[in-house]
């Protein structure tokens, strides 16, 4: 759902309790749309997310690690200097909207206390953060929206902060008198269902709790408001009021094992179709809803220039192999030109130069049937002979090379198919970094320029993971790193896993010299499942073998290894088990 004014404020509940009254430690931007406020308080530190991303935008608790740039951006800079170090006095949201302001104590240039605010706007598309003075002007926005006329109210530096207008003709759910109500009824004629009447009329509540009021008031969500706009009135100032007292309770919506929305209350409009199960916290709530899309998301737009390089190259390796398989597919007729030479060459005393054609038996035939053979009649008979085998060999030759070709293709499309996987599971810029590295030293990506080569981090290293009995499992993020573990880093007696004809992460098992237990076999083969194109399989069959049988065939792509003396596991892939050894850091 979008986070309506009732479950922000019902989130802003718990971040109030663990920021209010501490200090702003640190403060990044690990993306475009997002503020990271790391905070020290004396109940402990918090960590607290600003989101203007407009499909997301939000405040929370965080416990989610996330990746920052190597170079902070201006905003991120700007905040760093008039808040690092200063105290949060108070969040504040104004009644059914959706607006957080963070009052900060700071310090201004002559060393006296004055309060600036860190105004967050979670308005979908209009989503924005908005530095603001002690004076109420504008330091500096996420998004500066132009001064023009077509702006009805523009975000620059220097301008009076305005609050965003309210939305005209609309009541607040949490103020509604007599008049309203009795103006609400006269208003209720016809057949609109009540959900719809609701989001007409009402300020601040999204279309999930529109429905939900709905249902409580007449069973089902799509009801005309004509058969009780009283009971649907008493029944959305009842959900309101209890939300206003804090009966909060982080709800997240499951369909067919998919989390597909959220809420601070129980949903119950879905039926048994949908369960709402309930979590420890809101930040839990939001950090599992969200992660996941955000992750893919970004991944998606800071690897969108190799992503791009790499599917062209997939495409052109697919036509290229497809005509071949064509031309291939073309030579399987060469042995009717070996016969017709061998025929020729056995009637050259029945033939004449200038000859159009060659009736003859065919004594390759069981029957003798007679065969017509076309000539060319500027030619002599041993000329046409020659020509005939001249294909013949033509076409053997080529099915040699094709043969070779296409299974060369085979195994670059493979390597293509499994770069464009490991970008798929990357979690941030290192990963990505270390993906175009290997793009680079593959020849599919220019080298940049000497600068940005300057300014490039250290690498990931591979997942770490512990075993129910307490061995370490390794799993590889990229082609790189796939090919440290198997062939640098793990021992002979150590175990490899990798899906069959799957593409995946290389898992090792370490075993310390011993033989390992069925359950870290049982778990690591489940890691490789988990961590491949087939995920959202069931049944993946997964081979393991001890790490001496894996050998990468010199001159061959990244990543890629041959394995003999293996055994087959099929196993479920398990994204519980994956979160519950993953070892935290």
């Amino acid at each position: 759902m979008a986070m309506d004014a009732l479950c922000l404020s019902a989130v802003l509940r718990e971040v109030d309790q663990a920021a209010t009254g501490g200090r702003i430690d640190k403060i990044y931007q690990p993306s475009r749309d997002e503020i990271l406020l790391q905070v020290r308080g004396t109940a402990g530190a918090c960590r607290v997310l600003l989101s203007a991303n407009p499909a997301r935008p939000r405040i929370q608790l965080t416990e989610l690690p996330r990746e920052n740039p190597a170079e902070p951006p201006m905003f991120c800079m700007l905040l760093r200097k008039y808040l690092t170090g200063e105290k949060i006095l108070s969040l504040r949201q104004p009644p059914m909207e959706r607006l957080v302001e963070m009052v900060v104590e700071a310090t201004n240039e002559m060393g006296d206390k004055v309060e600036r605010r860190l105004v967050l706007e979670a308005m979908g598309r209009r989503a924005n953060l908005v530095l603001l003075d002690g004076e109420n002007r504008i330091v500096d926005c996420l998004r500066r929206v132009g001064g023009d006329l077509t702006q009805s109210r523009p975000l620059l530096p220097g301008m009076f902060y305005q609050l965003p207008p309210a939305q005209a003709g609309k009541y607040r759910p949490d103020a509604l008198d007599e008049e309203s109500r009795r103006e609400l009824v006269e208003s209720s004629k016809g057949d609109t269902p009540a959900d719809r009447f609701l989001l007409d009329h009402f300020a601040g509540i999204s279309p999930l709790v529109a429905r939900e009021a709905a249902f409580e008031a007449f069973g089902e969500v799509d009801a005309p408001v004509e058969r009780g706009v009283e009971t649907l009135l008493d029944k959305l100032t009842a959900l309101v009021e209890k939300a206003a007292a804090g009966e909060n309770q982080p709800t997240l919506l499951m369909r067919e094992g998919q989390p597909v929305d959220f809420s601070f209350r129980p949903i119950l409009q879905y039926g048994p179709t949908t369960e709402s199960v309930e979590k420890e916290s809101f930040s839990a709530l939001l950090d599992g809803f969200y992660h996941a899309k955000e992750t893919a998301e970004q991944v998606r737009q800071k690897g969108q220039d190799f992503i791009k390089s790499l599917t062209h190259a997939r495409d052109r390796l697919a036509r290229k192999m497809a005509l071949q398989e064509k031309e291939l597919e073309g030579t399987k007729d060469r042995e009717h030109d070996r016969m017709c030479g061998d025929l020729i060459t056995a009637n050259l005393y029945r033939m004449e130069k200038g000859s159009r054609r060659l009736v003859t038996e065919n004594f390759y035939d069981p029957e003798c049937r007679e065969i017509e053979i076309p000539l060319d009649p500027l030619k002599t008979p041993q000329q046409n002979a020659a020509r005939y085998y001249k294909a013949y060999t033509k076409a053997k030759r080529a099915e040699e090379m094709l043969t070779i070709q296409l299974e060369k293709g085979r195994e670059e499309m493979a390597y293509l198919e499994s770069v464009l996987d490991s970008i798929s599971r990357a979690e941030g810029d290192r990963d990505l970094e270390e993906i175009r590295q290997e793009l680079v030293s593959t020849g599919y990506l220019r080298r940049r320029g000497k600068a940005k080569e300057r300014m490039k981090r250290p690498g990931t290293k591979p997942m770490e993971f512990r075993s129910s009995s307490g061995l370490r499992i390794s799993v590889g993020r990229n082609n790189l790193q796939n090919d440290q573990l198997t062939t640098k880093q793990a021992g002979k007696w150590d175990y490899w896993f990798h899906t069959q004809k799957i593409h995946g992460s290389h898992v090792i098992l370490w075993t310390e010299g011993e033989e390992p237990d069925e359950t870290s076999l049982q778990e690591a083969a489940q890691l490789a499942a988990w961590f491949s194109q087939g995920r959202e399989g069931k049944k993946i069959p997964v081979d393991y073998t001890p790490v001496k049988y894996v050998k990468k065939p010199a001159g061959s792509r990244p990543g890629m290894v041959i394995y003999t003396t293996y055994q087959t596991a099929y196993v479920d892939p398990d994204e519980q088990l994956a979160e519950r050894l993953k070892i935290k850091k």
